[in-house]
């Protein structure tokens, strides 16, 4: 069982939400995680290339991270007519963004299980869920062990 009190602040925040909300009004939430997904910043565009994909999605989903040498911040690209993966990246960069790497490396790996959507979505859809935060946890781990390029704030 997950310790939810042991989850970064704003990744509690999260998961408090889903726990109050019920069935079809979990996936409605989602849905509009995903309509908050924050685009990715004009600083940023120029190196979209330079983002990673995560090969565990079968949605394309690319990660691009940064780091001010303390905190790590993610900016993801998803597609629009993938609301579910779109939803879950939101809720990763609501839930991580602006945390170190230790503690984003601390973050159960299936801490996910705690916003009750197994029940709602396919065991891929979930597996996606579980590929992007692992992805995240290398790009954090890759952070820590100095292997990270973009420092800039």
């Amino acid at each position: 069982m997950i310790d939810v009190t042991q989850l970064p602040e704003q990744l509690k925040e999260i998961v408090e939400d889903f726990s109050l909300a019920d069935g079809q009004e979990k996936l409605e939430l989602l849905l509009q995680y995903s309509e908050s997904l924050p685009p990715i910043p004009e600083n940023k565009k120029q190196s979209q290339d330079e983002m990673e994909q995560v090969p565990e999605c079968m949605t394309p989903v690319f990660i691009q991270s940064e780091s001010d040498g303390e905190k790590m911040h993610f900016y993801f690209e998803v597609p629009p007519e993938s609301p579910t993966v779109r939803g879950f990246a939101a809720i990763l960069a609501f839930g991580l963004n602006g945390l170190t790497p230790e503690e984003i490396l601390q973050v159960p790996n299936e801490f996910y299980q705690t916003l009750g959507l197994e029940s709602l979505l396919s065991y891929q859809r979930m597996h996606g869920f579980s590929g992007i935060l692992a992805h995240i946890k290398r790009l954090a781990a890759a952070e820590l062990n100095g292997q990270f390029l973009d420092k800039s704030p």
